[in-house]
């Protein structure tokens, strides 16, 4: 088995590499940024003016045991789906690779890259109550597919639409799962010593029963993993901050010195400096965040909300949250212990570090160099097992919505099971692969689709804007 998986590496990995270098250093970029400030424009900055209203209706509701619902979710429910699915291994693995790769400066791009991905989201999650519908057996279905084949009637419309749904239900009900079991692994075997595969059987078996359970199990689970993980990381970053405050002062200085002067730290020209801070910015926001992504929208349309308005301003906390709370503090911790005078990556990622520290063991690191190195570890493992695991179960029920739109109308069950054991086997699979090749697959899935996703937002503007203007007006 193993030596199977050794060639499907060595032969895909380069391949992948070339796809992945070509998307997201022009094609994702150009797309997410003109999306986002598209719609910023169009909505006068709605990231901005609706703020307020956004965080109200967050945390003016909150609770960690809300009420059933006959179906859907409640809108606080809905708001936890998408964290669960936007705070993953993105924001410490990722943030980790983007740094390494594109130095401090890469998490000033990819601040940009979440501004305008508020304006973005804002107007996926109004499409997707919009367009959403409630099949017989009074489910909700919602979603990209269906504001696609909105925006365009005919073969062209299902055409986009079915490349969203198999690249959605490859990118995150498949590929997805796999990075997510592969970080816990990994960093599971690092901290405690356990097998990953021996994660990853534990993982499958919890995943099948909540998976199996629809979307209430789903609600009633995120709700209450999502506030809790959160805080907990965040009190773990907030110590490590207290114990560097000296530090943090220059922390930001790096950020924003190294977003315009990369090459000081990455090495090479400036040219191809600025490119990988910016790219890594752009492709690690995106797979931290995932406004433009297509994936969030699925669990907004769950949302019982009288309209659009309301969810599309919770929604734009989401990535706020995702990007310049958790994803931040993560950053602040990396670079303020490891990037710093007496840090071992001070003068960039070269020489013999690169042998010892990567992107799936910078964050237990930076924590270890407060904590000791094993609690440090440790707690980035258990952090990193709540984020994923719960990252895995909204991509699930994403590529799941997909997969009963391309396959599954007649007989959704049967469709819901065959998919679930599929997800269930990838899930496993991850814990056994190469982490390099399963972040590139995902990568490059994420990317292609954006592509369909951005091309329907950008048709269904008067949709956003004009239904929604009163609102944004007040």
């Amino acid at each position: 088995m193993e030596s199977i998986v050794a060639k499907l590496d060595a032969a895909l990995y380069p391949a992948v590499c070339r796809v992945n270098t070509y998307l997201s250093n022009y094609i994702l970029v150009f797309l997410l940024v003109a999306v986002g400030l598209w719609y910023s424009i169009k909505t006068r900055f709605v990231q901005v003016r609706c703020f307020g209203e956004g965080m109200r209706r967050v945390f003016g509701n909150l609770t960690l045991n809300g009420k059933k619902h006959d179906s859907g979710m409640s809108s606080f429910q809905a708001l936890a789906t998408a964290i669960a699915a936007q705070v993953g291994t993105g924001n410490i693995v990722g943030a980790s690779g983007a740094i390494l790769t594109g130095g401090p400066g890469a998490i000033f791009w990819m601040w940009v890259i979440a501004f305008f991905g508020m304006a973005t989201i804002y107007a996926e999650a109004t499409l997707a109550i919009k367009t959403r519908i409630k099949v017989a057996d009074g489910t909700i279905h919602g979603g990209p597919v269906y504001y696609i084949t909105t925006a365009f009637k005919g073969g062209f419309g299902k055409f986009l639409a079915t490349f969203f749904a198999v690249a959605i239900i490859l990118a995150l009900g498949f590929m997805g799962c796999m990075v997510q079991s592969n970080s816990i692994g990994e960093c599971f075997q690092t901290a405690f010593g356990i097998p990953s595969w021996i994660v990853g059987v534990v993982l499958v078996v919890i995943c099948a029963v909540i998976f199996l359970g629809g979307v209430q199990r789903l609600a009633a689970v995120t709700e209450k993993i999502v506030p809790i993980m959160a805080a907990i990381f965040l009190l773990g970053g907030l110590v490590i901050l207290i114990f560097r405050i000296r530090y943090v002062p220059a922390t930001f200085g790096m950020i924003f010195k190294y977003a315009f002067e990369p090459q000081a730290i990455v090495g090479g020209s400036f040219g191809y400096a600025i490119k990988q801070a910016v790219s890594q910015g752009a492709k690690r926001g995106l797979f931290s965040n995932e406004a433009g992504m297509g994936s969030t929208p699925h669990a907004h349309a769950q949302a019982n909300v009288k309209d659009p308005h309301e969810q599309g301003v919770v929604a734009m906390i989401g990535v706020f949250i995702d990007t310049f709370v958790v994803l931040t503090l993560n950053a602040l911790v990396i670079i303020c212990t490891l990037y710093t005078a007496d840090g071992p990556l001070a003068n960039g990622y070269v020489g013999d570090v690169t042998s010892v520290l990567s992107k799936t063991n910078l964050a237990q690191t930076a924590f270890g160099s407060v904590m000791g190195a094993s609690l440090g570890a440790k707690f980035v493992a258990i952090c990193l097992f709540f984020f994923a695991f719960s990252t895995v179960l909204s991509w699930n029920l994403f590529g799941k919505i997909n997969a009963i739109w391309l396959f599954g109308k007649k007989n959704p069950k049967a469709c819901t099971v065959v998919y679930t054991l599929i997800a269930l086997v990838f899930i496993l699979m991850g814990t056994m692969m190469s982490n390099d090749l399963v972040w590139e697959l995902t990568d490059m899935f994420n990317n292609l689709m954006v592509i369909p996703n951005v091309i329907a937002l950008f048709a269904l503007t008067k949709m956003v804007v004009g239904g929604a203007e009163s609102k944004i007006a007040q």
